[in-house]
């Protein structure tokens, strides 16, 4: 059964639960309804890559999305506190929080160094990244340096460092807790694995969410809206509830990033309307 399929079934049970709650409460019996604010929201900063700092801002305030992993693109590892204090403020004036920065690739220690350096001038607690395996003694050091944690993603069947969250959960399961997993779903799909299921088997590891949907689990699946492709989201929110998961899920539309509202609209209301559905 097709994810769109399954909460439209939700969707109904959720409903019929409503209708029977006054009769479930005069029987002594609350009926609990699941609650939207226990998985905040939030977006990618890649999704806008190719428009400017105000219209990304615009676009995040028209579906009401008031958090971000900001991107090099509107804040560059090498800006200066004057630039990085005026992003800042642009984003906390349209009532945006920057929860981390990233994704940023580490292919050397100075890069490594700058990832760091950088999450600290911008004040963020979390670095969204994709440091070379060879480099994890080095990032891990530097995680206990600054007490910042590291979320590495992954990229799907093409990535030959890390396709799947399994292959970042064996090279750091043993490491600093506070180095962990960024779960990109929609690649952890077309990588042969199931989100819900990656999501309780690293549910220690699991610090932020990428969220999207794709056609198919293979490396021939294509970027699509949320609830058109073929993740099971109800799965999916529920294996989050089980694992008590604190961080963001956060939406990376990747279908056309040239006319992306519309896009990130209906896959942030099909989201909402599982998160808000699904026990």
């Amino acid at each position: 059964m097709s994810s769109r399929r399954n909460f439209i079934l939700q969707t109904a049970m959720g409903l019929a639960a409503t209708t029977v709650a006054p009769l479930a409460t005069v029987a002594g019996t609350a009926v609990a309804r699941p609650q939207a604010k226990d998985l905040p929201v939030g977006m990618a900063g890649y999704t806008f890559a190719k428009f400017d700092l105000e219209k990304a801002i615009a676009m995040m305030k028209r579906v009401n999305i008031t958090n971000i992993s900001v991107k090099d693109i509107h804040l560059p590892l090498n800006s200066s506190p004057e630039k990085i204090q005026r992003v800042l403020e642009q984003f906390k004036a349209g009532g945006i929080h920057v929860y981390g920065v990233g994704v940023i690739y580490m292919k050397s220690e100075k890069a490594v160094d700058d990832a760091f350096a950088y999450a600290k001038r911008v004040g963020v607690p979390l670095i969204v990244g994709v440091p070379n395996p060879e480099l994890l003694d080095y990032t891990e050091a530097k995680i206990k340096e600054y007490n910042i944690r590291l979320a590495i993603h992954n990229h799907g069947p093409e990535d030959k460092l890390y396709p799947g969250p399994k292959n970042v959960y064996d090279l750091i399961k043993k490491r600093d807790a506070r180095m962990g997993i960024c779960l990109d779903i929609g690649h952890a799909q077309r990588a042969g694995e199931d989100p819900a299921r990656a999501i309780v088997a690293y549910k220690e590891r699991i610090f932020d969410l990428h969220i999207k949907d794709v056609t198919e689990g293979s490396n021939k699946g294509k970027a699509t809206e949320i609830g058109r492709g073929v993740i099971d989201f109800a799965a999916l929110i529920k294996a989050l509830r089980k694992i008590k998961y604190s961080g963001y899920s956060s939406i990376e539309y990747e279908k056309d990033m040239t006319d992306p509202l519309p896009g990130i609209a209906e896959s942030a209301g099909f989201f909402r309307g599982v998160i808000k559905t699904v026990s």
